[in-house]
């Protein structure tokens, strides 16, 4: 069991924040796949201050969407007392302060990433949330901001300072963003060196690479993001295989129908009809990834603007798809892999 303040996982894996993505019903969608813990996008600190319309419905929620993380963006220590006072009026169980994006638009303002170059600000900066938050407090961070400063060991001493409850990582430095290899020993190093639960993230795309993590790093906990986008089974998988060590079947035609069908009635009902439509036409290109020949059925859902006409375009989709069939699909699996020996119960 992963302990975050109050908050307890039976299963020390959840969703990491995804800019753009992780809006309610992508969360409602992931949680009924076994997602305990899921985050909000990453939300600038002064839109929450200034009360801004569309960073209110971003912290939205509901009953099932719960235990729920903000994850906050900032650079100073005075943006602090309004931001978590107007937090205040929305459900969230821990704030969790990023650290770690690499996107030039957000580390040239001294956000994200950027404050890896400063251990001491983000101290203070998370000492003020710290004290004022009524929820527990974590925050992310990377490797470093590039092969000559992988500071991630010293940055996240100075944050455990501060009385955070928890640190997520990305085994990565900020210059590498995405790409490139994840550091799985700095990881390990953090987690070392820490007294707190340490979360780890980058490249978690499948139920191995998720064992691979937990085996090389020893971190407490494991954060899913990409490998989520059009799978949310492999939620499914890595719930499954921690209770019992057996995964369950691919899914097959119909239950992929369904899943997409529900998220992009619950894009409707959230976002509105045509908001919600053009919502979904990425996640229509993320489950349908990986697919031969669905291109013209990918720029028919892209030119259409209505329910009516996606939920045709993916009728027709399941049936150009071939069924699994046949009773090794309908059957679970005992996975084997190089890790087994490093299992983590």
């Amino acid at each position: 069991m992963l302990t975050i303040g109050d908050i307890h996982l039976p299963i020390p894996v959840m969703l990491s924040p995804m800019a753009g993505v992780s809006d309610l019903p992508f969360r409602l969608i992931t949680r009924s796949f076994g997602s305990t813990l899921a985050f909000t996008e990453m939300i600038d600190i002064n839109a929450i201050s200034q009360k801004d319309r569309r960073t209110t419905h971003m912290l939205s929620s509901s009953p099932d969407d719960r235990p729920l993380g903000v994850q906050l963006l900032g650079n100073s220590v005075s943006q602090i007392p309004v931001a978590v006072e107007r937090l205040s009026a929305h459900a969230c169980d821990l704030i969790d302060f990023n650290a770690a994006c690499p996107s030039p638009k957000v580390t040239r303002k001294g956000k994200g990433a950027a404050l890896m170059k400063d251990p001491k600000q983000l101290r203070d900066i998370l000492s003020a949330l710290v004290r004022l938050s009524p929820v527990p407090v974590a925050v992310k961070i990377r490797a470093g901001w590039d092969a000559d400063s992988v500071n991630a060991r010293d940055v996240a001493l100075h944050a455990q300072d501060a009385g955070i409850s928890a640190l997520f990582i990305h085994g990565r430095t900020k210059v590498q963003g995405y790409s490139g290899a994840v550091d799985y020993g700095i990881i390990g190093k953090v987690k070392e060196a820490l007294d707190i639960p340490v979360i780890a993230s980058g490249d978690n795309l499948s139920l191995e690479r998720v064992r691979r993590m937990f085996a090389e790093t020893g971190c407490d906990g494991v954060a899913i993001a990409r490998g989520v986008l059009g799978n949310p089974w492999i939620l499914r998988d890595v719930m499954s295989f921690f209770r019992d060590g057996t995964v369950p079947p691919k899914p097959d035609v119909a239950e992929r129908v369904a899943v997409m069908k529900r998220h992009l009635e619950l894009c409707i009902e959230h976002w509105g009809g045509n908001r919600g439509v053009g919502i979904f036409h990425k996640f229509f290109i993320w489950y349908t990834r990986g697919l031969p020949g669905l291109r013209p059925l990918r720029d028919r859902a892209f030119r259409t603007g209505t329910k009516e006409g996606l939920l045709e375009v993916i009728d027709e989709l399941a049936q150009r798809l071939p069924g699994n069939g046949g009773p090794s699909a309908h059957a679970r699996r005992t996975l084997v892999d190089p890790f087994a020996s490093n299992c983590v119960d």
